[in-house]
């Protein structure tokens, strides 16, 4: 039996409309958040200083929260994230100090370990059916361990000779290279962020990777190979990470094996604020990037009204509760 036309274009108007919400609605939620502190603020938090810094402090976050994005989508979830952005530091450090090689070399080589963990992830999350929370939970304790027997359960410092670029990646921007506008770490994460977003509307591993997320069973008997997509993404959200931790590194221009402890969760909280669904199927490259900057916004905000920590964290949670509830709600109403 076809459905009328009527009940088609109904059905089209919901999609469209939920399209909408969840793309706009995280804008939406910026802007209502950066305007509510510029009123209440001091002035020096509409400076453009302070912008420049809520750009570099949401870079971290940001560019491990592009791989949490896919795993998200795809129905799963990575809680080793903080970890591996720790051991992608320390292999920098290591590779700088301790065997010589150059900065390039030392990027690489921390990116790889970083990815060579996440496709650990995946080739146990797939081969053994273990379910990701477990899997990514053990992981984060193993890549935490690694990092510290790699670092003999202390820091690494480098040589500021042989950082070369590297310390120039989240520096404040100086004044003879005002065009530049940021720092080049965050247009670093932007191009990332649009090779993610590309990825996941125009290719064939995005469509597989929501199909995924919205439904495993069918994906598979549409053909789709689901476990070799799944490694591909917690390879691809270990490989964020790794940038994220050459980012962090860029920051401390230290190799620390017990940095970026908790990460992870303000990583997930910037997809799930950004519309991504715990229930998989759902999530934007943009929403991402709008939820990492919320909780940067927040924090700088309270800052600059000399508002204690425990005022952010309080804020912060509410609005992930919020944005969860919401998601149940959606899903209830068929929205």
């Amino acid at each position: 039996m076809t459905e009328s036309p009527k009940l088609q274009v109904q059905q089209a108007s919901i999609r469209n409309w939920r399209i909408w919400l969840n793309t706009l609605g995280p804008v939406l939620g910026l802007l209502l958040v950066y305007g509510l502190f510029a009123v209440i603020a001091p002035a020096s938090f509409r400076s453009g200083r302070n912008l420049e810094m809520i750009a570099r402090q949401t870079t971290i976050v940001g560019v491990a929260a592009l791989g949490m994005t896919l795993v998200i989508i795809s129905g799963g979830i990575d809680l080793s994230v903080g970890s591996v952005v720790a051991l992608s530091t320390i292999v920098i450090a290591w590779l700088l100090e301790r065997a010589g090689s150059g900065p390039l070399l030392a990027v690489l080589g921390g990116v790889a370990a970083a990815a060579l963990f996440g496709a650990l992830s995946g080739v146990l999350i797939t081969r053994l059916k273990v379910v990701p929370f477990i899997v990514t939970l053990g992981m984060m304790l193993v890549v935490r361990g690694a990092a510290k027997g790699i670092g003999q359960e202390q820091k690494i410092d480098v040589d500021p000779v042989r950082l070369k670029w590297l310390e120039e990646l989240l520096a404040s921007v100086p004044r003879d290279r005002w065009w530049m506008l940021v720092p080049p770490g965050v247009w670093i994460m932007l191009l990332l962020a649009v090779a993610a977003a590309v990825l996941l509307r125009y290719t064939r591993l995005g469509r597989h990777i929501f199909a995924i997320g919205s439904n495993e069973q069918t994906a598979r008997l549409c053909g789709v190979a689901v476990e070799r997509v799944k490694l591909l993404v917690y390879t691809l959200c270990a490989g964020a990470a790794g940038l994220a931790g050459v980012m962090q590194f860029s920051r401390l221009t230290v190799g620390d094996p017990t940095v970026a402890v908790g990460l992870e969760l303000d990583v997930i909280a910037a997809v799930v604020i950004g519309g991504g669904s715990f229930s998989g199927g759902e999530g934007t490259i943009l929403g991402t990037m709008v939820g990492a900057l919320i909780m940067t916004v927040i924090a700088s905000g309270c800052t600059q009204m000399g508002l204690p920590n425990w005022v952010q964290e309080i804020i912060t949670g509410a609005i992930i509760i919020t944005a969860v509830a919401l998601d149940r709600l959606r899903h209830r109403h068929g929205l």
